[in-house]
């Protein structure tokens, strides 16, 4: 009888032990584990910063609109929406009509905020706690959700050296390469500085095959609006 294979999974300490291991550095203390935790935590921050991580994206996520409002909480883990739409009812059937971005200048430019409609235009704003704004602001009737995608950021990860960070295979070696340049930066290991560039250059090959290898496959990708400087 055919046995489904088991993969091999890499928790917090196999990834922080590998990652030591390759920049040369002993690896024995629970604090070297804790510092290896907060390396990670700041890797997966840089990773957002580089771009879509595709096993982070959530949606649709529908938003019910409210008669006048044009502020919309976003969770607070949210990076940014990648895509938008209004959608609207008609009996059972719906339409979704895409929102266009504007930056923030463009949104303070509309003299009447407060002009209702259907929305056509949405400003994200991507503060500590995110929200964004809509503009024409939904009228009494007829009834609007907004509908979206978002990228969030990666599941923090937990206490001590247990559990899998939040990362699909393919990217356990390209984690594991940035752990080991992160750790060799902070070494006090002469031998371990010495490898910075080394390890620097292979975290940046595995990270941009692991990328590569990440992308749609369709015709199209999620590629973001204009970002802005809030």
């Amino acid at each position: 009888m055919a046995t489904t294979p088991v993969w091999p999974t890499f928790d917090l300490a196999e990834i922080a032990q590998e990652a030591a291991e390759r920049a040369g550095i002993e690896f024995r203390s629970g604090y070297a584990l804790r510092s290896a935790r907060r390396s990670l935590e700041l890797l997966s921050i840089e990773w957002a910063n580089r771009g879509l991580n595709l096993w982070t994206i959530e949606g649709p996520t529908l938003v019910p609109l409210v008669e006048g409002q044009e502020r919309y909480d976003l969770p607070d883990d949210t990076v940014d929406l990648i895509e938008h739409s209004v959608r609207t009812y008609g009996g059972t059937d719906y339409t979704e009509i895409p929102l266009d971005r504007v930056t923030l200048s463009e949104y303070s430019s509309i003299p009447n905020k407060a002009s209702e409609g259907r929305p056509v235009l949405i400003n994200i704003r991507r503060e500590i706690h995110p929200y964004f704004c809509l503009w024409m602001v939904p009228p009494a009737s007829p009834y609007y959700e907004i509908v979206y995608w978002r990228l969030r950021r990666m599941a923090p990860l937990g206490q001590g050296g247990v559990g899998m960070p939040e990362i699909p295979w393919r990217f356990v070696n390209a984690m594991i390469a940035g752990l080991a340049f992160h750790l060799a930066l902070k070494s006090k290991d002469a031998v371990a500085l010495q490898k910075v560039p080394l390890l620097k250059d292979a975290y940046e090959e595995q990270f941009q095959l692991a990328s590569d290898e990440d992308r749609d496959r369709a015709a199209f990708r999620f590629v973001p609006g204009g970002y802005e400087n809030v």
